[in-house]
């Protein structure tokens, strides 16, 4: 049986005039007008994901898609599009000034079935109507750095593998974050206070809250200011050569040893496309005859070899790529926490 990824993904916002930090969730915050049926703008952006997913939109999984139960008590699961649609009002509720593009929804690992009357059919005699699918899982503020725009972007990934649908219904798994997409390649940039990498919930409700909740302790001035500071600092060719030589031996270290050293999830292929791009990328690459790269471009490296993960680590890595390069940019003035990767 195939597996699956739904992503929803909350594209950009414009500048914000001021934000609201005393929300309360009500229930009429949820039962509105149905995303699907509001007239929202088009983003026509890059998708932020490439590996293994298709595009897809609110209609298709409202309407040609089943929602799994919790087997032992028939207790529905929250389903994707309730999932979109309730992160999607929060943001509305905590950024009532802004303009909120159209979400970018991303699936893949399709699963199949049949309704009842049609178990016994051959597949040769399978009407459209007796088919059944769902995706088992899912996925302005603005700045510029270097003359790549940033754009404030909300979303989240569900995954139903992640969840026990043979048993009683339970606490549901979700993924959201806050963070910025780099416009130019679609790159996210995600900090710590800005993800949620197990968001544990039992209903709208609480998604609601918690939704909210991640967007009040999300400080994007500061964000903004971490990543700004990168396009100050420099890896020599030494340096880079010594960064990637050291993340592929990572992999291959001993647990003992590993355990000293700060966290690196970026594999092998990963750090291939990196050491690629460090040539070939026609926006972060170094340039000609320069002896050095700085750190705003060795972040998109990371950041833009991170789009062909598959989406249960996609949102992991692209904050792993921000604690790496911040580390980095750390150990060039002295820190030792880092230094490891770059001597």
């Amino acid at each position: 049986m195939e597996t699956m990824q739904l992503i929803p993904v909350k594209p950009t916002i414009i500048l914000p005039k001021n934000r609201n930090n005393t929300l309360d969730y009500t229930t009429n915050i949820i039962d509105i007008t149905p995303l699907s049926e509001r007239p929202l703008e088009k983003s026509n952006a890059k998708h932020f994901i490439e590996a293994n997913t298709k595009e897809t939109d609110l209609f298709h999984l409202k309407s040609e898609c089943i929602v799994p139960v919790f087997s032992k008590d028939n207790e529905i699961t929250i389903s994707h599009p309730n999932f979109i649609e309730t992160v999607w009002d929060a943001a509305n509720k905590f950024f009532p000034n802004e303009r909120f593009l159209e979400p970018d929804i991303r699936v893949s690992h399709v699963i199949k079935g049949r309704i009842p009357e049609a178990i016994y059919k051959p597949v040769n005699q399978l009407l459209e109507s007796d088919k059944t699918i769902y995706y088992e899982r899912i996925p302005s503020i603005c700045e510029d750095i270097e003359g790549n725009r940033l754009n404030l972007t909300i979303g989240g990934v569900r995954a139903y593998n992640h969840e026990n649908l043979y048993s009683k219904k339970s606490v549901e798994k979700f993924k959201i974050f806050i963070g910025f997409k780099n416009l130019v390649c679609c790159n996210m940039c995600v900090s710590t206070d800005g993800y949620k990498s197990e968001l544990r919930v039992m209903s709208l409700e609480e998604l609601f809250k918690a939704s909210l909740l991640l967007f009040q302790q999300y400080n994007p001035s500061k964000h903004l200011q971490l990543i700004s500071s990168f396009q100050d600092s420099y890896l020599t060719e030494h340096q880079f050569a010594q960064l990637i030589g050291k993340s592929k031996l990572y992999q291959c270290l001993p647990n003992a040893q590993k355990k000293l050293l700060p966290s690196m999830e970026f594999g092998d292929t990963h750090i291939n496309a990196v050491a690629k791009a460090y040539y070939n990328d026609k926006n972060f690459s170094i340039e000609e005859g320069a002896d050095a790269i700085n750190l705003w471009k060795v972040y998109n490296l990371f950041t833009g070899a991170n789009k062909n993960s598959y989406i249960d680590n996609l949102l992991d890595r692209s904050l792993n790529a921000t604690e790496l390069v911040e580390g980095i940019n750390r150990a060039l003035h002295g820190d030792s926490e880092y230094r490891w990767f770059i001597e």
